[in-house]
């Protein structure tokens, strides 16, 4: 199987124009992107970087949503974190609670220094797990002005607990000692075990949730040749770092905008629903989306809601 469009799993607007750029966050590490802009467009702009989902890249929802922001008159960068697609980093497959939390942030000091971005006006979109890293990002960073977290998971709260909280400490400490095993076994060999993407085939008795991520990663509708959901999985034992590093310690201290958005049938909903909770000032709002589940926020345009989107940066970006 091949994406859909030239590497992508999207058509490019007639509104926009794509340019590939690198940059680097303060660990090194050079990041890849894509910075879309509006075709035709004169002076500064608002800016917004883009990331996630989860085991995702560029080429599939983050690109979706920064193609879609630029034609609406933004300057939108979709960029791969750090050991994903084409950013650097070793070793591969690996995710980290800071370092991709410190990416957005890198992102940011991309776009402020862009002589077509007015850098008092930057954004963040954080999908899926990345919902939860810009969130993080943004009780770190005061130049983050507006933040959208779409279909968000809390990745620190998922591999600590499991989904929908029902591993105890007796199940994580099982859960450690696995991991912690095949570290010995990684290094021994001199290679690292892949976890598998979205399983494939899929059994007939999988969790409605297991068939809404094979639908969107494992067709065409959002197959990607770099997408480690659609491949081979993260590295085994990437979730480590996260069971002991919750990554929203400080969203209650967020002063800047946040916009909520999530499915209300979606598996992950609690997510969006609890951190929401934490969030304080009346520049905060939760938006739940009736009828819609957890991918179709990757790529649904009729479910997604761009003009409320479009309406929340501007209101906010200036």
């Amino acid at each position: 199987m091949k994406s859909a469009y030239e590497g992508y799993t999207f058509p490019l607007s007639q509104n926009a124009n794509r340019t590939p750029v690198r940059f680097r966050n303060r660990y090194g590490i050079e990041l890849a992107g894509d910075l879309y802009t509006p075709k035709n467009s004169k002076g500064k702009l608002a800016a917004i970087a883009v990331c996630g989902p989860f085991g995702a890249v560029k080429e599939q929802a983050s690109g979706l949503y920064a193609d879609e922001m630029a034609s609406r008159g933004f300057a939108a960068l979709a960029f791969d974190p750090s050991f994903i697609g084409e950013s650097g980093g070793e070793v591969r497959n690996v995710a980290s609670p800071d370092i991709n939390t410190e990416d957005f942030s890198a992102a940011v000091d991309f776009l402020s220094n862009l002589d077509c971005v007015d850098n008092e006006k930057i954004g963040i979109i954080g999908i899926c797990g990345f919902g939860g890293m810009g969130l993080n990002a943004a009780a770190m960073d005061t130049r983050i002005k507006a933040t959208v977290t779409s279909t968000m998971y809390d990745m620190s709260r998922v591999n600590a607990n499991g989904y929908f909280d029902v591993m105890d400490a007796d199940a994580r400490y099982e859960l450690k000692k696995t991991l912690n095993a095949q570290r010995t076994k990684d290094y021994k060999n001199g290679t690292f075990a892949r976890a598998g993407g979205v399983v494939d085939p899929l059994p007939e008795d999988a969790p409605f949730f297991v068939k809404d991520y094979y639908d969107y990663y494992k067709t065409e509708r959002g197959y990607s040749e770099r997408s480690l959901n659609s491949n081979e999985g993260w590295n085994t034992t990437s979730a480590l770092s996260f069971i002991n590093m919750p990554i929203l310690n400080y969203s209650d201290e967020i002063r800047s905008a946040v916009l909520m958005i999530h499915g209300e049938k979606a598996h992950s909903c609690y997510f969006s629903k609890d951190a929401f909770k934490k969030l304080k000032g009346e520049n905060k709002e939760l938006l739940i989306l009736p009828d819609t589940v957890h991918t179709d926020l990757y790529d649904r345009k009729d479910k997604i809601p761009f003009d409320k989107m479009e309406n929340f940066f501007k209101d906010n970006l200036k």
